[in-house]
């Protein structure tokens, strides 16, 4: 049985108790119960109408974050794997820069974007900003094609999670900027992937609610990435700044 269906049902069985402890009261001579009592029945009562309501409304979100990011096949076959990517960026709202070209192609608030961008058959994508987007791992599939990806911004982006960093292996040959900042379901396990990245020049982990112990994580960042420089802003280093000696959040 689905979920919205058992609250169903469990809605069903409270009114019915309910009904029964309201005939019980009215048909006894006692004096009907306080209005305290009386509003927790009705809490109670709708408590199940609330809950099954409040699943169905997720349920909801999930099919559409699932067809936001639903993998562009038959764009890819009828116009190649770049305006495919370039569609699925503008689609989710966000932006991107041609190899070569030095205009940006962004869509605006109310997700409008001119399509000029077809008139760029066959011209990989070198910068790509997603920035506070619903981009997740099954929409990064639309991407993997783009070999010559230099830089990608995923700031703010609440999808974004540790099974997303470890697909970034396939840009191991092409990228040198990454920002993560501000990713909320990012944990130290997904940095981790992110020692593929030889070619990794600058990336930017600033506030990330999941890391813990944020100066051991910096650490180990810089023993992955030697060449790369790592933004990390918004964490209380002191400890870790007392130990060294001092030093800043900003080292190569």
């Amino acid at each position: 049985m689905s979920a919205p269906l058992i609250s169903l049902h469990r809605c069903c069985q409270r009114s019915a108790q309910l009904i029964v402890a309201r005939r019980q009261w009215s048909s006894s001579s006692a004096s009907p119960p306080p209005l305290l009592s009386r509003l927790l029945l009705i809490l109670t009562q709708r408590f199940y109408d609330v809950e099954m309501l409040l699943s169905w409304r997720f349920q909801m979100s999930r099919k559409r974050l699932q067809r936001k990011n639903v993998f562009y096949g038959y764009t890819q076959r009828l116009y190649g794997s770049d305006i495919a990517s370039a569609y699925y960026i503008l689609s989710l709202r966000g932006g991107f820069r041609y190899v070569g070209h030095s205009d940006w192609f962004h869509s605006d608030h109310r997700g409008k974007f001119s399509w000029d961008f077809l008139n760029h058959k066959d011209t990989p994508l070198e910068e790509v900003d997603m920035s506070h987007t619903v981009i997740n791992y099954t929409g990064l599939f639309n991407l993997e094609k783009q070999r010559q990806l230099r830089t990608l911004k995923l700031q703010g982006c609440p999808e974004v999670d540790d099974w997303f960093l470890a697909r970034l292996h396939v840009f191991q040959n092409s990228l040198e900027e990454l920002d993560i900042s501000h990713c909320p379901r990012i944990t130290t396990g997904g940095l981790a992937a992110l020692r593929n990245l030889k070619g990794l020049k600058h990336l930017n982990v600033s506030s990330l609610p999941g890391i813990s112990s944020p100066g051991l994580v910096i650490i180990l960042l810089e023993e992955m990435l030697p060449q790369c420089l790592i933004t990390a802003d918004g964490y209380d280093l002191s400890g870790r700044q007392e130990e060294g000696g001092g030093g800043t959040d900003e080292r190569t």
